[in-house]
């Protein structure tokens, strides 16, 4: 800085490249860099000589303005760099354009890229999105000295600048200390409808429209082939030319944003019906409005040439009264009243079929009712029917409620397909497992009294116990023996718990389970398919026996009934047979296939159903298939069991899985010698391709089971 307080820019040769000035020679000059970011010279006596705030470039800061001084003409504004590295002014610049009413608008070059708008005494007219925040405040001064724009922060703390890029658009930073970076608070000039005139004179632009431009009500378009061809420049003319009289009127239209005021007329005091008579009363007028919405509205803002740059909002918009000759109005007026009549007769004609949708909806109501009643009275008969069927004790509702805590949440155990089920305690002290049939439970009367029926006549070590039933109008309960070890997937599935079943466990399990299912399909009174075999309707009870449970599903086969076939597939996606999933066709090898995949689930400790190998696409058959065609069958192991195992009955295992999930239910044992292979050690026939041995896409594989048609039970506590 030199001593006459300017400040010099010059390289190592003394050249001097830039400098202040000042208006008069200072006493001991002082330059110094304010904490706002302006950098100011001040003379002794702590006047400001000149200050950077006056010459801005591309970046806006708090306490800066952006405006004119009218009495020294000195005009302030920001201009963009001219790239990203090259600070040098750029093409676009953002001013207040003060001819008329002051306006915002960016510039490129000498012509307007995109308009603010006018100061409206809360924004810009043409950015509704500038709305009060926690950030800064908006201060907008305009008299007959200065008009400037400027913004204040609530929190010295917070660091914000405004920009004009190279490329255009105005755009707000907040700094992120956390993070150390620049949000993007805001950003100007977003979409099409913010380039400047875009649909002509008379155009209106609505970016959600199609085609975004439209002529204003009154007007059409100058050349209708070049609107047609989406060329919207020339813009809109009058249908019907004003008369310049006391005849002429004006059309409200709401939600704009105002146009271009350079060639427009203000006052700030006037009312709204003063400002239209003195429109009426000047020819050259085309539209008004207010200059200030702060409450009821003030101030006059005529316009006296073509409107331009009138866009449509949402919300945020102003209103804007556009003169129309009388004649056009009636016929404005006329069309109206048309499309109200129409309005009308569509809403009669709606009421009216909502109307009858109700009435039918009502009278399937009454019929859908009067059908169950119906059917829930030929049930009650066949209820009464079947009693004798049931051989079996009937429980009193009112015991049931009692031992349930009259079915309290604190004793439900799970939510199945048949409904909830609830952990009870009888008066003698016995703990009881209460199934409910739900209202809206996939399975019904049918799969109730069919699983009544099936389990009252069987009588295992290794099937659970019913000890009852409860009927109660339509009421539907199945009381079973209580499992305290829950069921067999609650330990399979999981990493810590699976610690518990050792290797005998386990194989104690996989032959309690294979008896159970020899004594249903071969040495019951009846020969029985479950269909729905799978963990978690196989329960433990306190000595870790297991039980199979769930017989909804079940089918009884007659002695020399080999197979049958249903249109209603139901049971579990991950345990069906192909045959059956596929065709609908069941017999005791559909069982076989299910008790197989379930060993395989036991010994790998992983689902079948949502299986994935970082190596293929395969699910946990095809994966065992794999090793075994690869001889590393014990792979499927985990290494953990392998420590403690009888390796040659696991090897054992692993075979009988691979013969019972074959793609053939003829290549499949039956139960009887499936017991017979895990009891001895005599040679086994070679497995063949197991069922679903294709691979899937990666896209598609699914972590957990589902069922088709019905959704089976499992208990998710102890029963």
């Amino acid at each position: 800085m030199s001593s006459q307080g300017i400040l010099l820019l010059s390289d190592n040769t003394n050249s001097i490249f830039w400098s202040s000035n000042t208006s008069r020679p200072p006493q001991n000059p002082v330059a110094q860099l304010l904490d706002s970011g302006n950098l100011v010279v001040r003379d002794g006596d702590e006047n400001i000589l000149w200050q950077s705030f006056d010459y801005p470039s591309d970046t806006l800061l708090p306490g800066m303005k952006l405006g004119k001084d009218f009495i020294t003409g000195k005009e302030t504004f920001l201009s963009s760099w001219k790239s990203a590295d090259d600070p040098a002014q750029g093409e676009f610049s953002l001013r207040i354009d003060s001819r008329g009413f002051p306006q915002l608008v960016i510039m490129k070059g000498t012509n307007f890229q995109f308009r603010c708008g006018p100061w409206n005494g809360l924004r810009f007219t043409g950015t509704p999105e500038l709305k009060k925040n926690n950030i800064y405040s908006f201060e907008f001064i305009f008299n007959e000295k200065e008009v400037y724009y400027s913004y204040k922060l609530y929190k010295s703390s917070v660091v914000s600048r405004l920009i004009v890029n190279q490329s255009g658009p105005l755009q707000r930073f907040v700094w992120i200390d956390r993070t150390q970076t620049w949000l993007l608070f805001l950003s100007m000039m977003m979409d099409n409808c913010d380039n400047y005139a875009l649909c002509g004179a008379y155009g209106r632009c609505n970016i959600q429209g199609s085609p975004v431009c439209e002529c204003l009500k009154g007007f059409v378009p100058k050349f209708p082939r070049d609107w047609s061809l989406l060329d919207w420049t020339d813009g809109c003319v009058r249908r019907t030319p004003l008369n310049c009289g006391s005849r002429d009127g004006f059309l409200k239209h709401s939600g704009v944003k105002l146009p271009d005021t350079s060639f427009s007329w203000f006052n700030g005091t006037i009312s709204l019906d003063m400002c239209r008579e003195m429109c009426l009363k000047n020819c050259s007028c085309t539209a008004y409005t207010n200059s200030d919405i702060r409450g009821e509205g003030s101030g006059c803002l005529l316009w006296f040439k073509d409107l331009m740059d009138v866009r449509e909002f949402n919300e945020g918009g102003q209103e804007l009264y556009v003169r129309m000759a009388a004649s056009e109005l009636d016929h404005i007026e006329k069309q109206r009243h048309k499309n109200e009549k129409r309005l009308r007769f569509i809403k009669i004609l709606l009421i009216f079929i909502i109307g009858c949708l109700i009435i039918g909806l009502l009278l399937f109501i009454w019929k859908r009712k009067h059908q169950i009643l119906v059917s829930t009275k030929r049930e009650d008969r066949m209820d009464e029917d079947a009693n004798d069927d049931m051989e079996l004790p009937r429980y009193d509702f009112n015991t049931i409620a009692i031992a349930t805590d009259n079915f309290s949440s604190n004793n439900k155990l799970g939510e199945g397909g048949f409904g909830p089920a609830y952990k009870g305690t009888l008066r003698d002290g016995q703990d009881i497992a209460v199934k409910r049939l739900s209202g809206n439970s996939g399975q019904g009367r049918k799969e109730f009294k069919n699983e009544v029926i099936l389990i009252a006549r069987l009588q295992h070590r290794n099937l659970v116990k019913l000890l009852g039933c409860c009927i109660h109008g339509d009421e539907r309960m199945l009381i079973y023996e209580y499992m305290p070890n829950r069921s067999l997937d609650y330990f399979i599935f999981d990493r810590k718990r699976i610690k518990i079943l050792d290797w005998h466990l386990r194989f104690h399990i996989i032959c309690g389970i294979a008896r159970g299912l020899l004594y249903l399909h071969q040495d019951s009174r009846l020969k029985i398919i479950h269909r729905d075999l799978k963990a978690s309707n196989v329960l433990l009870d306190n000595e870790m026996n297991p039980k199979i449970s769930d017989f909804g599903m079940a089918k009884t086969f007659g002695r020399d009934q080999s197979v049958a076939n249903t249109k209603r597939v139901v049971g579990t996606y991950g345990y069906m047979p192909p045959e059956y999933a596929i065709d609908g066709l069941f017999s005791v090898k559909s069982d076989i296939f299910s008790f197989g995949v379930l060993l395989l689930e036991i010994l790998s400790e992983k689902r079948n159903r949502g299986f994935h190998h970082s190596d293929h696409h395969l699910n946990l058959l095809g994966h065992a298939w794999r090793l075994w065609m690869d001889e590393k069958p014990l792979d499927l192991v985990d290494k953990f069991l392998l420590n403690y195992c009888v390796v040659s009955k696991v090897l054992r295992c692993i075979h009988v899985g691979l013969l019972c999930v074959q793609q053939l239910p003829e290549d499949r044992p039956n139960m009887a010698s499936v017991v017979l292979m895990l009891g001895s050690d005599g040679s086994l026939p070679q497995p063949k391709q197991p069922g679903f041995y294709t691979e899937r896409n990666p896209l598609g594989i699914e972590s957990s089971s589902y069922s088709v048609n019905e959704i089976t039970s499992t208990f998710l506590e102890a029963r």
